[in-house]
């Protein structure tokens, strides 16, 4: 969703850059244990291999999501966009099973992680920030070309490459993730290469 410059709430985001948000991980209790082999013999797009992995991975093209389903009546639901659409898929993933017999209920719907991306663009220079910021920074270029930034608060930790390009990652609200690039933004421009 690039924002047009007319568009852009600067009072929310002064650097006038919106994160994307690119997938979020939540969980739903389907309040009942299920019969994974059933549920994987009968629902489409479900595969069941209970050697390599302990539950169902189901897919559904529409929000374009997976669903891990335990045997517990815990789920995990990966790959959407938006918090709206990743409670749509929770519900279209528990229907799916209650179509299959089982008493399943959908609860306590709960935003695990959020994964954010944006690029400032500009280069940044990363090994002074890691040298400014060391109780924040992991910086290995051996191991991952990366700087680590751990933030306290909120608690999210970003991905940042020279090129300018950041990932967001370890929210649980829309907000914290804008709140962290703001956060960061400034330093970041601080340390822009020249």
């Amino acid at each position: 969703m690039a924002a047009e410059a007319g568009d852009i709430d600067y009072e929310k985001h002064p650097s006038g850059i919106i994160p994307t948000l690119q997938n979020i991980v939540s969980t739903v209790d389907l309040k009942t244990s299920l019969d994974l082999k059933k549920i994987a013999l009968h629902a489409r797009n479900a595969e069941y291999n209970p050697k390599r992995f302990a539950a169902v991975i189901m897919r559904i093209r529409e929000p374009k999501t997976t669903a891990l389903v335990f045997g517990s009546g815990k789920m995990v639901v990966t790959g959407a966009k938006s918090v709206e659409l990743a409670k749509l898929a929770g519900r279209k993933y528990a229907r799916i099973i209650q179509k299959l017999d089982n008493p399943a209920k959908f609860a306590d719907f709960k935003v695990q992680n959020i994964v954010a991306s944006c690029d400032v663009k500009f280069a940044i220079r990363l090994e002074g920030l890691a040298y400014a910021h060391g109780e924040h920074s992991s910086y290995e270029p051996e191991l991952f070309p990366g700087l680590i930034y751990k933030m306290f608060a909120p608690k999210v930790v970003l991905l940042i490459f020279v090129s300018g390009k950041i990932v967001l990652t370890g929210a649980k609200t829309q907000d914290e993730i804008y709140e962290a690039f703001e956060t960061i933004y400034p330093v970041l421009s601080e340390f822009r290469k020249t």
